[in-house]
């Protein structure tokens, strides 16, 4: 017999005792919508000291003008990135691609200049053609150049790079060299075995416009909050970090290019919306800034972690530091040259 309830099933006289305290316990939500009011209003006079200080008037200003200039371009990419992904069939590529990869690779890259994309949906799609019977190498250079060379993402440059034009010249160079050659790289030293192709569909190749709008979603909560974070960095550097830190990092190249680069790796921004970050980084010399829009695009933590879940971490483990090394190098030649 349950000592808490009598022969009947009727509760026991301390029963319901016990069900009232447990209640009585637990806070109620009203209360603590309350309680953070009433906190809230408490300290509204050091909240509204803190936003009006000059400091964070400088933050909310760089942000918001950030944000602002990258959202439409991050919008109609990934609405363009999901069409592509979603209606144009990856046999199209397999049939479009010479046979040969030594000439697969450049075609493939270039293709990624007339194929909008973000780097969200560079990595299924370059799974899905390997699964289709697309060489490696050229699905690896598409991989790499579509997030970097688009239409979208040229755009997007020179609006942030109004005074420089030279800067788009010198993001399509250097993305283009650094895909070609990973992809030639991968086609004459890479090893079947250091490639697991996707085993399943992804769910870029479902049709319909209800995977459309599933990817539109996808993108844009993902590629949203990249770029808010961006935006986060890119106004923290600007009113709280030190001038002269950031006067000594752009003064040595050698360190401008590292620190953008290694930045460009943490931040993890959309290709759509990086390039108003970087031009917001106006302490920075442009070959630096450059570094930081090569690089972003084809390596960043959010790509090492796709690129893991895709084919396998042998392959991310030496893809990925062999195309950081690259597309640094490759920036620092072409901005050079160009800039």
């Amino acid at each position: 017999m349950d000592g808490a309830r009598t022969i009947d099933g009727a509760a026991a006289p301390g029963a319901s005792g016990d069900v009232g305290e447990r209640r009585d316990r637990r806070l109620d939500p009203f209360l603590i919508q309350v309680m953070v009011l009433v906190s809230v209003v408490a300290a509204q006079g050091p909240i509204r000291r803190a936003l009006s200080a000059p400091a964070m008037q400088s933050w909310m200003t760089v942000f918001t003008a950030v944000v602002l200039q990258a959202l439409p371009f991050l919008v109609f990419g990934v609405l363009l990135s999901a069409a592509i992904t979603v209606f144009v069939p990856a046999s199209f590529f397999a049939r479009a691609l010479p046979r040969r990869p030594a000439l697969a690779v450049p075609v493939a890259g270039t293709a990624g200049a007339v194929l909008p994309g973000c780097e969200c949906a560079s990595v299924p799609v370059a799974g899905a053609l390997v699964r289709r019977g697309v060489p490696p190498a050229a699905a690896l250079a598409f991989l790499l150049s579509a997030p970097a060379i688009n239409p979208v993402v040229l755009t997007a440059t020179a609006v942030a790079f109004p005074r420089e034009p030279r800067m788009v010249v010198a993001r399509f160079a250097a993305s283009l060299l650094v895909s070609c050659v990973m992809g030639w790289s991968w086609h004459r030293w890479g090893r079947p075995g250091w490639l697991r192709p996707p085993a399943r569909p992804v769910d870029a190749e479902a049709g319909g416009a209800a995977a459309f709008w599933a990817s539109v979603r996808h993108d844009v909560m993902h590629a949203g909050a990249f770029l808010v974070v961006g935006a986060m960095a890119a106004a923290t550097l600007r009113a709280l970090v030190p001038a002269r830190w950031l006067h000594a990092a752009a003064a040595d190249p050698v360190a401008a290019v590292a620190v953008l680069a290694g930045l460009a790796v943490l931040l993890s921004i959309c290709s759509e919306a990086d390039a108003f970050v970087a031009a917001s980084l106006t302490g920075f010399p442009l070959t630096a800034r450059l570094a930081f829009l090569v690089v972003g695009p084809m390596i960043d933590v959010k790509l090492f972690a796709m690129q893991t879940a895709t084919f396998g971490r042998g392959f991310a483990l030496r893809f990925a530091p062999a195309t950081f090394a690259l597309a640094v190098a490759a920036s620092v030649l072409v901005g050079t040259v160009l800039l």
